[in-house]
């Protein structure tokens, strides 16, 4: 979402000013910049900082830095889908890493 919101503004910003923006690009903008919860260079080096620990896959902390979840719950949410099964101190270890970019 983060890196989302900066290249809609970055378009947005290549139109002429005397044109409006159609209606679909407003409404992009607006959900990106509703739903980005942290700025673009946090958000890369979350990710980074998410894939060195285990059983992460890139999707897997795309999600993450997308939701930044602040509970156990809403982390098993997210490897819901998964084949495998978080401990209790891999989920603690990947929301206190979500913390420090919260």
């Amino acid at each position: 979402m983060s890196e989302a919101n900066v290249i809609l503004e970055e378009v947005r910003a290549g139109f002429d000013p005397e044109k409006e923006v159609s209606y679909v690009m407003r409404r992009a903008i607006a959900h990106v910049q509703k739903f980005s919860k942290i700025d673009m260079d946090s958000a890369h080096k979350l990710f980074e900082e998410l894939l060195l620990q285990g059983k992460m896959k890139p999707e897997i902390a795309l999600k993450i830095v997308d939701i930044l979840p602040k509970t156990r719950g809403e982390l098993r949410t997210i490897y819901a889908k998964e084949r495998y099964n978080l401990t209790q101190e891999d989920l603690d270890s990947i929301l206190d890493t979500v913390r420090k970019y919260r």
